[in-house]
């Protein structure tokens, strides 16, 4: 068997998302509008990890005013996120669940006050933080993701 290894090049300002559920990356980057920005991103899908057995990590260079941690935080808070200056890591943080989300995920329930106002937010509420269980702050739909 002959041993490989990926190489990924250096980012100078960015971000390193480690610890990432293997298979989430694509949602991530989904949820982050990555496809819309001019910046470079590395995906590595399902590495061998110690800890979790394999994972995603990512690497984004990009200003580092521009991720929202509190998506991160609800796709998956386990996600350690390492930031990058001058090509060191200058900062890692550990994510949380967010208790607000504003216009990440949309309200299912037809007869909520979103289906019918276009231009209000889409806000749902962290309710039960044990179970993860995010409701829509109009009308209290709870959160399933259907996939």
């Amino acid at each position: 068997m002959v041993k490989t290894t990926l190489n990924v090049g250096r980012i100078s300002e960015g971000f390193v998302l480690d610890h990432i559920e293997a298979g989430k990356s694509m949602e991530i980057y989904k949820y982050l509008h990555l496809d819309k920005l001019d910046c470079c991103v590395a995906i590595i899908k399902n590495a061998r990890s110690n800890k979790m057995g394999k994972k995603d990590i990512m690497k984004i260079e990009c200003p580092i005013d521009f991720m929202d941690l509190d998506i991160l935080g609800f796709i998956d808070h386990n996600i350690t996120v390492n930031i990058v200056q001058n090509e060191e890591i200058v900062d890692k943080k550990r994510l949380t669940l967010p208790k607000e989300i504003r216009n990440v995920i949309r309200c299912k329930n037809p007869r909520c006050i979103t289906s019918i106002e276009q231009g209000l937010d889409h806000v749902f509420v962290l309710t039960d933080e044990e179970k993860q269980i995010y409701r829509c702050k109009y009308c209290e739909e709870k959160y399933t993701d259907n996939k």
